[in-house]
């Protein structure tokens, strides 16, 4: 019996994947469980597993190709009685259809979502994926303009990239008007101007951004595009924190096994204050304020490349102390071993980054698009403070640190900004230095 092997589900925001590699060839035996394929989406790389035992019995698609999740890409010959022993198959769900409003030739797209429109050259109906869409939205692409866009994609699907280097030629061309072609006729577009080799004098060396810089690049040049970025800043006493880390860090090590960071208390500050201000813990979509009742923190981890993930917490806010710092630790980790799951690092709500940890005392964040706020948390120096007290104000030798906020300013203004970092170093000056864990 030959049972179907679906492009997984890998996040919510996700809806395709593109095939990196072929572990297996058609002919080879496959375990249950056993990685049959590698797949990249615009988040991560991943594998995917067999829900089956038996054998590849057919490939659909070939590497390099994206594929729409829940699409059938493989058979698996399963054989007589194996049913008994293996997963059900996947169901492929039927994709959510929401119209594309477009009142003239010329209207911008301001779907979130994706439907097939006419065509691709062959006949067919061509599919936008809601990421091209949410671009094209936001640039102010006309539906003509889309259909016009010659597709690198599998059957000449118009990809990320394709849009972003049509935006960045769009940009730096002049205006011009497009006329709506007839119905009837092929649309053939204007083929992109190629800029001509550049030569470098000196003694330089040439590296091609891999596959994540290129993703990191495009994702920080759309962000500092979309949103008006205004940041705040904070100086925090975290005199109690760091003195009650030195004192609980051994027998953290001890019992758990693992190095307690600072990283979940900040987290756990960052949690509370949302809880206070939980309009921060919002996305925007055009002139609707998107307002997220899970708080899920986002923590910006280094990778041993030099590139950057951001993996998730979810519902952080029904976790201890304790629960946090697990799942910090856990994630770190398999971020550092590339062992993150697609839906592992999406559905953030708020992120934080600790540029402390490279020994910066502050910095300017750019907001992980599509959150509105980011904070970064910078390294902890002793100082001289003015420190108030009933009987006078004396100098004290204190442990500080800058907190420095970054928001998209047409949601959230300087009031709610500056409310909200400070309220964050309120709770992080307020830590109960008797307190366990």
């Amino acid at each position: 019996m030959a049972a179907e092997l679906v492009m997984p589900k890998l996040g919510e925001s996700i809806m395709e994947a593109k095939i990196l590699r072929w572990l297996k060839k058609e002919g080879d035996a496959v375990a249950l469980d056993e990685a049959v394929l590698e797949i990249a989406t615009d988040k991560v790389d991943s594998e995917v597993p067999s829900p089956f035992a038996g054998t590849l019995s057919k490939i659909m698609f070939a590497e390099g190709e994206t594929i729409e999740i829940g699409k059938v890409i493989a058979l698996i010959e399963t054989g007589a009685g194996a049913s008994q022993s293996t997963a059900p198959v996947a169901v492929k769900e039927p994709a959510p259809v929401v119209e594309v409003a477009a009142a003239t030739s010329n209207s911008t797209v301001s779907a979130v979502k994706s439907i097939p429109t006419p065509s691709n050259g062959n006949g067919e109906a061509r599919f936008y994926s809601p990421l091209v869409l949410n671009i094209a939205r936001e640039e102010k692409i006309s539906m003509t303009e889309l259909e016009n866009l010659a597709g690198t994609g599998a059957n000449g699907r118009v990809t990320k990239q394709d849009i972003l280097a049509y935006v960045q030629h769009r940009s730096a061309a002049p205006a011009t008007t497009i006329a709506a072609a007839p119905s009837s006729a092929a649309v053939v577009s204007e083929p992109v101007k190629v800029a001509p080799a550049k030569s470098y004098s000196g003694n330089v060396e040439i590296i091609e951004m891999d596959r994540m810089r290129k993703l990191i690049a495009e994702h920080m040049v759309m962000s500092k595009h979309t949103s008006p970025h205004v940041t705040s800043f904070v100086e925090a006493d975290v005199t109690n924190i760091v003195t009650w880390r030195d004192k609980w860090k051994n027998k953290f090590k001890q019992r758990e096994g693992e190095n307690l960071t600072f990283t979940p208390i900040f987290i756990e500050a960052i949690v509370k204050a949302i809880k206070d201000f939980p309009n921060i813990n919002c996305s925007l979509d055009g002139t609707n304020i998107i307002l997220k009742k899970d708080i899920n923190i986002g923590m910006a981890a280094a990778l041993p490349s030099g590139n950057l993930i951001v993996p998730v917490i979810k519902n952080a806010d029904q976790l201890n102390l304790l629960g946090i710092a697990k799942k910090v630790n856990d994630l770190a980790n398999r971020a550092r071993a590339n062992k993150l799951t697609p839906d592992e690092i999406s559905g953030g709500t708020y992120t934080v980054t600790n540029v402390g940890s490279f020994g910066n005392v502050m910095g300017t964040p750019i907001i992980n698009q599509p959150q509105v706020a980011i904070m970064a948390v910078g390294a902890i120096k002793k100082k001289p403070v003015v420190i108030e007290t009933e009987n006078g104000d004396f100098i004290g030798i204190r442990q500080m640190m800058y907190l420095s906020h970054s928001y998209d300013h047409r949601v959230v203004d300087g009031a709610l900004g500056g409310m909200f970092v400070r309220k964050v170093a309120d709770y992080l000056e307020q830590f109960d230095i008797n307190r366990e864990i």
